[in-house]
């Protein structure tokens, strides 16, 4: 079962969150995981060359530790990216402070960011407030939420998921942010995924890779990606049950709260009005599909036909055939909604006001078909509106 209203928290975990004065809003901006004495990680990050001071530590500290974590220190409201050796020391530093509050090594404390890029990080604000966020931990529905909202930047709601597994007394829970700079390659998005199932870090990072892979990896509001995207799964182990025993069920329930939270993230994407679920279709493998379904997802003239509900398949047509996939245009087709609109590269006799009423609703359908082979890719993405422009041109003012 998964579901954004009804939660099962997993075992082994407290959630906190506080305002410790980052964001100008005043609004809480500190959040807290503590985990069990077992907790293993596993993470995957931006693809990004330019990362953010808490990735560099977090890498290195899960490498050193062999996936360990006792707690996630997330702040929102800064970056902590290119802000040079003082970031680099600050991040450190809170590590080093919430691992002396819990009596653990700093290299077991993860340390996550987002906000603004380049703005130094306020490490005496965040440090001054990690006993009380400590102090403030509680496992209950309530302390999950304000941890949720905490992580929060320009995202207009909490993005949360739960999942149980059917036979044994387990499940899966996340919780994200993530508004703007969706891209596939993850985006500045912060994922925090928990069970309380006993798993190895190799163990948890095989299953994330694939879950990662047939979620975030293939969502897309605006074609950047940030410099903070992490998406870190965390296994207490309070259960008892093991990994290996429930593989199939852990897969499974892992997969469907990855893909309710990217489809959460893709649906509160800034300024987005229409939700496109494009699928790629008789591509000859999955990696053409999907170098196809980027072109076509981060054409500027695509997004905002889609934008104004425009049935423009010629738009969709000039994408596809600059993906730098060799194809055969005489094959291709393009349908929106229940409709054919193009044919061998050629416009069908086809309803337009259907077809823009279909555009019109908060997520529709399109496909194209390459008659290439058996391959297909469903993905995740949005228009581009004048909200998107104007959310984003004052962002930092």
């Amino acid at each position: 079962m998964n579901s954004t209203d009804r939660i099962f928290l997993p075992k082994g975990f407290q959630f906190s969150a506080v305002t410790a004065g980052i964001k100008a809003s005043g609004r809480p901006d500190l959040a807290l995981i503590a985990a069990g004495p077992s907790t293993q990680a596993a993470a995957v990050f931006t693809k990004n060359l330019v990362v953010a001071a808490p990735l560099e530590v977090a890498r290195t500290s899960l490498e050193s530790t062999g996936g360990r974590v006792r707690a996630v220190v997330v702040n929102s409201g800064n970056a902590n990216c290119a802000t040079g050796p003082a970031g680099l020391r600050g991040c450190k530093e809170v590590c080093v402070q919430m691992g002396k509050l819990l009596k653990v090594k700093a290299a077991e404390v993860f340390p996550s960011s987002t906000g603004i890029i380049g703005v130094p990080f306020p490490t005496e604000k965040v440090v001054s407030y990690l006993q009380a966020l400590l102090a403030g931990a509680g496992s209950s529905i309530d302390d999950f939420r304000r941890f949720a909202n905490a992580i929060l930047t320009t995202d207009t709601r909490a993005k949360v998921a739960s999942a149980a597994l059917p036979s044994v007394s387990a499940c899966v829970t996340g919780v994200a942010k993530g508004s703007g700079m969706i891209h596939p390659q993850l985006a500045t998005m912060l994922v925090y995924v928990m069970t309380d199932v006993a798993a190895s870090a190799t163990e948890l990072h095989q299953s994330l890779r694939e879950a990662c892979d047939e979620s975030f990896n293939v969502i897309s509001v605006d074609g950047d990606t940030s410099t903070n995207d992490t998406v870190l799964l965390l296994a207490s182990g309070e259960s008892g049950i093991r990994l290996r025993v429930v593989r199939n069920e852990f897969r499974a329930a892992l997969s469907e709260v990855c893909r309710s939270l990217a489809h959460q993230i893709v649906s509160d994407g800034e300024g987005v009005q229409h939700v496109i679920r494009l699928h790629v279709e008789e591509a000859k493998t999955r990696t053409e599909a999907l170098q196809i379904a980027r072109s076509i997802a981060h054409s500027l003239l695509v997004k905002t036909a889609w934008a104004g509900a425009d049935p423009n398949w010629g738009r969709i047509l000039a994408a596809a055939g600059r993906s730098g996939v060799r194809l055969d245009p005489k094959k291709i087709s393009v349908v929106i909604g229940d409709q054919t609109v193009c044919k061998a590269s050629v416009a069908c006799d086809f309803d337009a006001r259907r077809a823009h009423n279909h555009l019109s609703q908060p997520e529709c359908s399109i496909r194209v078909r390459l008659g290439r082979g058996k391959a297909a890719i469903e993905f995740l993405t949005t228009d581009l509106t004048s909200d998107y422009v104007r959310i984003n041109a004052d962002y930092s003012t």
